[in-house]
């Protein structure tokens, strides 16, 4: 909003000041009825908040003004501004109107011209001509002090926005033509589209209509099969849907559905803002379901990230070092997962999202990129849990709806007045791309039961120690081999001294009271991992009611059950050191009281004998020795009776022996279904899974000194 031209110095009631004093007692006068500031004057309000910060820039900048005269005009500016002040502390809704890159509507831009017109100021030709289009806003790129010397720029971000072309803008879809507002100009709207989903309105499950699954499937990379539910998803992208709030449950694979609806609109290179327990199982889902595209993921200060990689995971904690380089990337899409965690607007989290996201949409194509909020629980608390989510997607601005939002509205031809409203409400805010489907809806293309591995990146003290810990049981193997091989003249072969190195290496461990071995190593992991765990644990709580927490460690049931209590979810316990009656109680408590929702169980003493079918997800934060452990456990839930598809959540340590292990538990599944179920899979090695684990180790050691 420029303008040129000066006025005569006015410290009369000539000019804008006067203007603004004036209108800004009219807004303040409204504002202490009690009631909500209503649509005109929160115009005013806006208009009011833009014109003092140009009129205090223009005052700083005048040459010609006294001392006196800028120190008057100033005092003048400041009892405007603390009038808005007060007057937004009296209905706070209006304080996001203060925001310098907030949306201006053509009736602001024409109020602003009138009053400035009125001052006697010379306003610029632009300014004379008001359109009816929605204002693209404008992206402020300055961060805080506080922000700003936390910013990073990785090596390979240079080379990429050095590499970058300059690309013209395209203003294909910039602009929407906003259709004049008849029957709802004048009415709050935010409040009654809330309230639209909090009564429910009759109006059945909040999914979006879903198109047909198509004849062929177009989508499943080769050796993977999407489910249908999927792919009606994934086509309505095809067909031109852009904004998403995909609130499936957990276990039905929105991560998948995200990458290949991102492949299927262009939207590369692709942004994933990411909760930390998911980011490297989110780099895993890129290389199985659209094998083609690169990711990275971003630690900590990212220094090793590969900005030419398709999709950039980045997780809540460590984005803020990142705003700067991520807002310059050329995005054409955002997902943000478990995105309840950005539900309170004044958080930095929050502020830290929404402003990308505000970039993201500001530099992409026709400023139409695609945008994807994946949480099964949008609503923790409060209705207005939306109104960040909401905010992300572009469904509203601020305090009201967008202007795509609001001509829907318009033309449903109703207002909250009337009795059909909240329904027609709540059905045109879905169609705007809410998708919900829940187990229940698609039990029959899900497997009855299945293990979904969730690795996880231990970058904290304790995950250095662990990895530090790995690397001196390496050594201490190899020292052995060696010694062994050359000095001890052993005459077999290299794999018969690999087995007999790691054999004696367990054996020791077995007998050991001290010291570091492999079951002391594995305790630290399981240690490392707790936190996250149950962190995933009260994610699934809060999404799909009860699950089922299961530890090998006592100190790793400890700290999941303080951390839930901390997070105010009720759980129960069931350990080895528990009498019957009480093991029943708490068994009793899980399945039949609804305000019990976690049941933190003992690996090895809840492993056998319980039912605890009133869940169908577990979370197994330790890894067992033998693969029949595990299957036990899941069992506690896959029970007859169970009318649900059984997800076992498998925590796994990233980059540590813990991986290795969950590959060696797996193969040891073979033999049982190939001995039990004839069903031609290879068995595996006989071996226990503790030897081969330091054979592995050992393997490993010996290619480093080879090579």
């Amino acid at each position: 909003m420029a303008r040129i031209g000066t006025r005569r110095n006015a410290l009369d009631n000539s000019g804008l000041i006067p203007i603004l004093a004036r209108k800004v007692r009219e807004v303040e006068a409204k504002a202490q009825t009690g009631k909500k500031v209503g649509p005109t004057n929160r115009t005013k309000f806006q208009v009011i908040a833009f014109l003092v910060r140009e009129e205090r820039a223009r005052v700083k900048a005048d040459v010609e003004l006294s001392d006196s005269s800028r120190a008057e005009q100033m005092k003048r500016l400041d009892g405007v501004a603390t009038i808005l002040a007060k007057t937004a502390g009296r209905d706070t809704s209006l304080i996001s109107l203060l925001e310098e890159d907030h949306a201006t509507s053509s009736v602001a831009q024409k109020m602003r011209r009138d009053w400035l017109v009125e001052s006697g100021t010379v306003v610029a030709p632009e300014d004379l001509i008001i359109t009816t289009e929605m204002h693209v806003p404008k992206v402020a790129h300055k961060l805080s002090p506080e922000l700003a010397v936390k910013q990073v720029l990785p090596i390979s971000v240079k080379a990429r926005l050095r590499s970058m072309p300059f690309l013209e803008p395209d203003f294909e879809k910039s602009h929407v033509t906003v259709a004049p507002m008849v029957r709802l100009s004048n009415w709050e709207l935010l409040g009654p589209l809330f309230k639209s989903f909090e009564t429910g309105a009759g109006g059945g499950a909040a999914c979006m209509p879903m198109p047909n699954v198509p004849k062929l499937d177009r989508y499943s990379p080769k050796g993977r099969e999407l489910m249908p539910h999927q792919i009606r998803f994934i086509e309505s992208v095809r067909e031109g849907h852009r904004t998403f709030l995909l609130a499936d449950e957990p276990g039905l694979g929105k991560t998948a559905q995200s990458l290949i609806a991102a492949s299927v609109a262009g939207a590369f290179p692709l942004l994933a803002v990411v909760p930390n327990v998911v980011k490297m199982n989110w780099a895993r889902e890129v290389e199985r379901w659209i094998p083609g595209r690169r990711a990275t993921v971003i630690h900590g200060d990212g220094q090793e990230v590969d900005a030419f990689a398709d999709v950039i995971i980045v997780n809540y904690e460590v984005i803020d070092r990142h705003l700067s380089w991520i807002g310059e990337m050329g995005f054409k899409g955002m997902v943000v997962d478990e995105a309840h965690f950005i539900k309170n607007l004044a958080s930095q989290r929050s502020k830290n999202v929404l402003a990308l996201a505000n970039r993201i949409v500001a530099g992409s194509p026709g400023h139409n990129p695609l945008r994807i909020a994946l949480t099964g629980t949008p609503l923790i608390n409060d209705i207005d849990d939306f109104r960040a989510i909401w905010q992300f997607l572009g469904w509203i601005d601020g305090d009201k709806p967008s202007a795509e939002l609001l001509a829907k509205l318009e033309s449903v031809g109703l207002t909250p007045a009337d009795k059909g409203f909240y329904a027609s409400a709540r059905e045109t805010v879905i169609d705007l791309g809410i998708v919900r489907r829940k187990k229940i809806d698609v039990a029959k293309d899900l497997p009855a039961k299945r293990v979904v591995d969730l690795p996880v990146e231990l970058d904290d003290e304790l995950g250095s120690s662990i990895r530090a810990a790995e690397e001196e049981l390496a050594k201490r193997l190899l020292e052995k081999y060696n010694r062994m091989g050359l000095a001890g003249g052993f005459r077999g072969s290299s794999a018969d001294l690999i087995r007999l190195v790691a054999q004696n290496e367990l054996d020791e461990s077995k007998g050991a009271k001290t010291g570091e071995n492999v079951f002391t190593m594995v305790r630290k992991i399981g240690q490392a991992k707790a936190g996250l765990a149950s962190d995933y644990a009260a994610q699934l709580a809060r999404s799909v009611g009860k699950v089922v927490f299961f530890a090998k460690h006592i100190d790793v049931m400890d700290r999941a059950e303080r951390a839930f209590t901390a997070q105010g979810i009720k759980h129960v316990s069931i350990r080895g050191d528990q009498t019957t009656p009480a093991r029943q109680i708490a068994i009793d408590a899980f399945n039949k009281d609804e305000t019990v929702q976690i049941a933190v169980c003992s690996l090895t003493a809840a492993g056998v004998g319980l039912n605890l079918q009133a869940s169908s997800n577990v979370v197994l934060a330790e890894l067992s020795w033998t693969s029949a452990e595990q299957t036990q456990a899941i069992d506690r839930v896959h029970r007859i009776g169970q009318e649900m598809p059984v997800t076992a959540w498998r925590i796994i340590a990233a980059q540590t022996i813990d991986a290795k292990i969950a590959e060696l538990i797996d193969s040891k599944q073979g033999l049982a279904v190939r001995a039990l179920e004839g069903i031609n899979v290879e068995p595996g090695s006989q071996d226990s899974v503790q030897l081969e684990a330091l054979m592995h180790v050992l393997k490993r050691a010996i290619d480093r000194q080879d090579g």
